[in-house]
């Protein structure tokens, strides 16, 4: 069974979490149940495919409503600026990349 992650920020260390457990095949390990930003779903994509020091991600990368979709995976993208609002116990999520 997947320990369920959150990230908080997805910035070039968010996005490396998500690449390196993709990349790495540890996806059966953790998985990504949402991430935190308050950048749009779309813009998270882009950034997810196109990265200027690691190059293209391996996967596939699709935007479907407020989520991500990453090789199947759904991942949902949350905007919210108060931490004490965001609904991690109720999506289940374990543990939080900060």
């Amino acid at each position: 069974m997947a320990i369920k992650v959150g990230i908080n920020g997805y910035g070039r260390i968010g996005r490396n979490v998500l690449r390196a457990l993709y990349e790495g095949k540890r996806t059966g390990e953790l998985q990504i149940v949402a991430v935190n930003d308050l950048g749009d779903a779309k813009i998270n994509a882009h950034l997810t495919q196109h990265d200027t020091v690691h190059g293209r991600f391996p996967g596939e990368v699709k935007v479907d409503g407020d989520s991500l979709v990453v090789n199947g995976d759904r991942i949902r993208v949350l905007a919210e600026r108060d931490p004490a609002k965001l609904p991690w116990g109720s999506l289940g999520v374990d543990y939080v990349f900060e």
